[in-house]
């Protein structure tokens, strides 16, 4: 029988490690800090003033929680790990935005096969300064050594979020009518869905992620570690101009933009989605023809380049669309909704039903252009 006496970090967990990472992040979660936060970075619990609920009629909180799914496996492999952060943030914040909540606070979680201080800062810190750019708190947060489940450079995040929005102003189908109008809001790039499909064609092709594309303009690597883009605050604008009504956005992530949009379109209407209405940017097309990917595949896989769309009477679109680029995220006319006689036209594809929702059906008509 061995002597050797078996402690913690013999097991594989160095607590000192993440003690390490904690002083690093901690002036990158400090700047996330508002005016309402009470506790410090370090406690047991994160604290939060909302005294000014008080004000609300009828204050509804909103949740959400998510990953970045095997995104992080190009971060691991390139050794970049300061943008998976926006990521995370993206996926949880802009959900609750959704429904027209304004964002409180946000937590995150990292689990990693081996804690090295730099690494975990750097995806912390790339949380807190996108928390930072919304005004919105990154309350707490928890790193878990997992040797033995994960490699020593693996690791995976999550995060969740909470908002408010009052009970009598919740974006949503019920608000949207026929003679509503489609919003588009162009992606940065993949976000943060699809990266399954796009490594398998990457593995088959035999393509490493150092490989300059002269169509990106940068590496393949480069190209796919591009942040998803925040729509928190344009989408927050919009709710609160007063010459736009939004009825509802949608927040185009796992499943595709038709899978999205009929989560929010009530029973008996159709969006009519002009696929000719935008360019398909360069790292979709570059997808498709390197694995020989089905549009169809693509269409509920990928966003194809629209990442949010807001949902507004005809009268409010030209509103609408100042407001979104004066945030500067480019914006058009995706669509319309209109009653649904179930005739489509010839060539069209129509997607309803989806993620448990049995609402309205949005219709996918024309061609992409590239």
């Amino acid at each position: 029988m061995s002597e050797t006496p078996v402690t913690y970090a013999s097991a594989g967990v160095d607590t000192e490690a993440g003690d390490k990472a904690v002083e690093l992040m901690k002036d990158a979660v400090r700047r996330t800090h508002t005016s309402g936060v009470v506790a410090g970075v370090g406690g047991f619990a994160g604290l939060v003033d909302v005294s000014a609920l008080a004000a609300y009629r009828r204050p509804l909180l909103a949740t959400s929680t998510d990953g970045v799914g095997t995104k992080v496996a190009i971060a691991q492999a390139m050794d970049v790990h300061d943008t998976i952060g926006q990521d995370l943030v993206g996926m949880v914040v802009d959900d609750i935005v959704v429904v027209g909540a304004r964002p409180l606070l946000m937590t995150d979680y990292i689990a990693t096969g081996k804690v090295v201080p730099e690494r975990v800062a750097d995806i912390v810190r790339g949380v807190a300064e996108a928390c930072a750019t919304l005004g919105t708190p990154l309350l707490g947060g928890e790193t878990a050594e997992h040797p033995g489940l994960l490699e020593p450079d693996e690791y995976d995040v999550a995060g969740a979020a909470t908002g408010v929005v009052e009970a009598d102003e919740v974006l949503g189908a019920e608000r949207v009518a026929a003679g509503d109008v489609l919003i588009a809001m162009a992606s940065s790039g993949l976000h943060s869905n699809g990266y399954s499909l796009v490594r398998r064609v990457l593995q088959r092709a035999q393509w490493g992620l150092e490989r300059h594309v002269d169509d990106l303009g940068r590496t393949v690597g480069e190209e796919l570690l591009e942040p998803t883009r925040l729509y928190t605050n344009a989408c927050l604008s919009l709710v609160r101009s007063p010459a736009v009504d939004v009825h509802a956005f949608t927040h185009v992530t796992g499943g595709g933009l038709a899978a999205n949009l009929a989560r929010v379109l009530p029973s008996g209407l159709v969006a009519d989605v002009d696929r000719g209405s935008w360019s398909v940017p360069p790292v979709f097309e570059l997808i498709r023809s390197l694995g020989e990917v089905p549009w169809g595949d693509l269409e509920s896989t990928l966003n194809l380049g629209v990442g949010m769309v807001a949902v507004v009477p005809a009268a409010h679109a030209e509103a609408a669309l100042s407001a979104i680029t004066g945030h500067g995220v480019a914006a058009w006319e995706l669509g319309e909704v209109t009653d649904d006689d179930g005739t489509h036209p010839s060539g069209s594809d129509v997607v309803r039903g989806t993620k448990g929702v049995h609402g309205g059906a949005v219709r996918l008509r024309g061609r992409y252009r590239s």
